[in-house]
Parts: C-alpha cells; sequence; structure tokens
C-alpha cells in the first residue's frame, strides 16, 4: 500500500537523521556515549569489541548495497522501500556499535594550543559540511529513500539514478566519503579508540570505494567511465 510505504519512508529519514546527528556528536565526545566515553574496560576485550563492531557495519553496508543484494532483496520486498529498508538497517548497525563501543582512553596524540586546537575542531566542522553540502547536491531524497517511496505514493514509476557532476563533484568524484575522512582524522585528542575507528573507517571508506565505482561503471556506462577520467576519486589534484 502507498500510504504505508510512504510512512515507512518518512520514518526511515528521520531516524537516518537522528542517527548521523548522533554520530556527529559521537565523533566530537558531546554525547554520554561517545568514541572517548562510556563503559570501559581492558584494553584487549576493548579492542576486540570494537573491531567486531566495526566489522559488522562494514559487513551490512557493503553487502546491502551492492546490485546483486539488491536484485535478490526485491523479490521479497517492494522496489520503492529497498533504499529506505537499507538506510533503516544501516541506522540500527551503527547504532549497535554507538551503544556497545568500548573507549580505549590510552592519549596518541594531544594538543595544547589553543588556536592550533580551535582551527583542528573548524576542520573537523568543515568535514560534516562537506558532507551536508554534497549530500544535499546530489539527489538526497533518493539517497535516503523519499523520492522511491514519494514516486510510488505518487502512482509513478520508481526515478532512474542520476549521477551528480557539479559543484564538489567537480573536485572529487566522493566528497561525502572525503568529508567524512576529514572528520575522522581531524580531533585535536587523539585516543588509541578514536585512532582504531578512523583507521578502519578510512581502510573500510576506501575499499568501499572502489566497490561503489564498479557500481557506477555498471550504471551509467561510457559517462561515468568519462567522469573517472577527468575528476580524481578522492583527492582534489587535477588530472
Amino acid at each position: 500500500m502507498p500510504g504505508i510505504g510512504l510512512l515507512y519512508g518518512i520514518s526511515a529519514s528521520a531516524i537516518a537523521a537522528a542517527t548521523a546527528l548522533y554520530g556527529i556528536g559521537f565523533m566530537a565526545n558531546l554525547v554520554p556515549r561517545s568514541i572517548d566515553a562510556g563503559t570501559a574496560g581492558p584494553w584487549p576485550v576493548a579492542l576486540i569489541v570494537d573491531v567486531l563492531l566495526l566489522g559488522q557495519f562494514a559487513l551490512q553496508h557493503s553487502v546491502m548495497a551492492r546490485p546483486g543484494f539488491k536484485r535478490w532483496w526485491t523479490r521479497l520486498i517492494a522496489n520503492s522501500i529497498e533504499r529506505s529498508t537499507y538506510v533503516l538497517v544501516t541506522c540500527l548497525s551503527l547504532a549497535l556499535l554507538f551503544w556497545f563501543w568500548r573507549p580505549i582512553s590510552h592519549p596518541v596524540w594531544t594538543i595544547e594550543q589553543p588556536v592550533v586546537r580551535l582551527i583542528i575542531l573548524l576542520v573537523f566542522w568543515l568535514g560534516w559540511l562537506m558532507v551536508l553540502f554534497a549530500g544535499l547536491r546530489s539527489n538526497y531524497l533518493a539517497l535516503i529513500g523519499l523520492r522511491q517511496v514519494l514516486d510510488a505514493s505518487g502512482g509513478r514509476p520508481v526515478s532512474a539514478p542520476t549521477l551528480t557532476t557539479s559543484g564538489l563533484y567537480r573536485l572529487v568524484r566522493h566528497p561525502i566519503y572525503v568529508g567524512t575522512l576529514i572528520a575522522f582524522w581531524a580531533t585535536p585528542h587523539m585516543t588509541a579508540g578514536h585512532l582504531l575507528f578512523a583507521a578502519v573507517g578510512t581502510a573500510y571508506t576506501v575499499f568501499g570505494t572502489f566497490l561503489e565505482e564498479r557500481d557506477l561503471v555498471g550504471t551509467f556506462g561510457d559517462r561515468y567511465r568519462r567522469y573517472q577520467r577527468e575528476v580524481r576519486m578522492l583527492l582534489p589534484f587535477p588530472k
């Protein structure tokens, strides 16, 4: 039923927004259970728990994003709510990570100079602003699944994917990932737990980007290959 699908999509989008805000607070230590605050314990146990939490997110996020999984999945659920379901399950996976994360508080670096600390914090927030602007520049409603349920509720076929190459996408092909990587590392106080999160997150982001590139070539063909030749993937250096 279109009305139920629309309500489902709106609910998933609202949960995604709340999860994203909590995730920023998690990285910035602005929430009670954050990357450096929460249930502590022996560092070997914390290391195992945190690696497992990061692994379950990477597995879920990668598998459900692959076209082969989507083709199988949409035999069981309506195509219009496939993206909303992906967003919702990703939020649940992140919620597990946030709730059960074990901080490892051993300091790796600490910046004491107030001006330098301020600059680093500004870079952190600029990273998230980059994520926001890039998301809004792209087909944001489709990214969070709203476009699909809106199309279905209006009796229209699900909109075809679109390729964004303007704005920040003229500098790099994946500005959302670049902004996220900046936010991972821009901290004046790097702990061992934060370093683990940033290192694994960076490795997964780069690996996932190569997987997504393959899918984008499959979707857009020569148009995306031409875009690959003109714009770099993650580093904004001229070609």
